[in-house]
């Protein structure tokens, strides 16, 4: 069991139990393969996040698993509505079976909740919303539903914005910013108190969110494009204008994401995410980086494998910041940021 209690900023459990029918969410309950379940949660110290719904591209339509260059067609809007709300429902129906283990929360006030409940307190986050149509009313719905945090686009293009694509050694700087559509997503998010997470878009769209945006950046989970080059990590540029907004920046566990080569190798050790660590920290400061592991959607480190394996990671931070630190990047960074935003 962790020291450490961990709220992190990005895993893909929603859209796992979908493809696994799990539309009950009774395999998180009673044990899966994948990275999440609520034994692996509780045995690493796992008490809350952001739980992403994530639709797919259709079958047969992606890009070489295997390749360099990772580009993805756009998807079906109806099919992307419907299966958004499908996963959506998933979380629903898991809070409604099992309060004592999970809780839907809307504000830090029901974080601190089912924190002190013993219950994960999970922050329901659409990434790439497809689902959601020009005129944005499935927001409101979505919103007032749950939805407190969004990221606009997925490694693809959509009618808000361009996705990054996926590349190494390249630049974030992939193509056009935000759409007109996008443009009034941001602005009606600031309205709502969504969180705009930044992670999957390309540069020029950022800029535009920073330049629109009343509200702190926010990357759920990102990392140093200065020390491993790819296109889904950010630049020190981009990390210096998250600084002045107050917002903060999710380390990925993703180990083509952390390791200097970029390669995909689960032989990825915990200097590996120190060295990002100690880049962010250097240019967003202390109340500036948290922990947005992409579990069940990304290649973990061996040295943390799953959930489960949260205590090997905490225990690298404790010895290299001191329980302190350790304490606001598991935890405190996170809440302070959502306070800030949701509310």
């Amino acid at each position: 069991m962790s020291d450490f209690s961990i709220f992190d900023g990005h895993n893909d459990l929603l859209s796992c139990l979908w493809a696994e029918k799990s539309f009950d969410g009774a395999a998180f309950f009673n044990g899966r393969q994948g990275d999440l379940d609520l034994a692996k949660c509780r045995a690493g110290g796992f008490a809350g996040g952001f739980f992403a719904v994530w639709v797919g591209g259709e079958p047969g339509t992606g890009p070489d698993p295997m390749a360099t260059y990772r580009a993805f067609p756009a998807i079906d809007p109806v099919r992307a509505e419907r299966q958004t709300l499908e996963q959506m429902a998933i979380l629903l129906r898991m809070q409604a079976a099992r309060p004592d283990a999970i809780r839907l929360c809307r504000s830090v006030a029901e974080i601190a909740a089912a924190r002190a409940a013993g219950a994960i307190a999970a922050i329901l986050h659409i990434e790439g919303v497809e689902g959601i149509g020009e005129n944005l009313d499935a927001l409101h719905v979505f919103h007032a539903a749950g939805l407190r945090s969004l990221g606009p686009v997925w490694s693809r293009s959509n009618i808000f914005g361009h996705g990054v694509p996926f590349n190494f050694p390249a630049s974030p700087d992939t193509g056009p910013g935000l759409t007109e559509a996008g443009i009034r997503l941001v602005k009606q998010c600031d309205a709502l108190g969504v969180v705009l997470d930044l992670s999957h878009l390309n540069e020029a769209g950022f800029w535009d969110v920073a330049r629109l945006s009343q509200n702190p950046l926010v990357a759920t989970h990102s990392n140093a494009h200065a020390i491993t080059a790819a296109t889904r990590n950010l630049t020190d540029r981009q990390l210096d204008a998250i600084r002045a907004s107050g917002g903060l920046v999710g380390l990925n566990f993703g180990c083509a994401f952390i390791r200097p080569d970029g390669i995909k190798n689960p032989a990825t050790g915990p200097e590996d995410l120190l060295r990002h660590l100690d880049h962010l920290l250097a240019h967003l400061g202390e109340d500036g980086v948290a922990l947005g592991s992409d579990f069940d959607g990304t290649m973990i480190p061996d040295f943390i494998t799953d959930v489960s394996g949260l205590p090997n990671l905490t225990a690298a931070l404790a010895a290299h910041y001191g329980a302190g630190l350790t304490e606001k990047l598991c935890w405190g960074n996170w809440q302070g940021l959502l306070a800030r935003v949701i509310g």
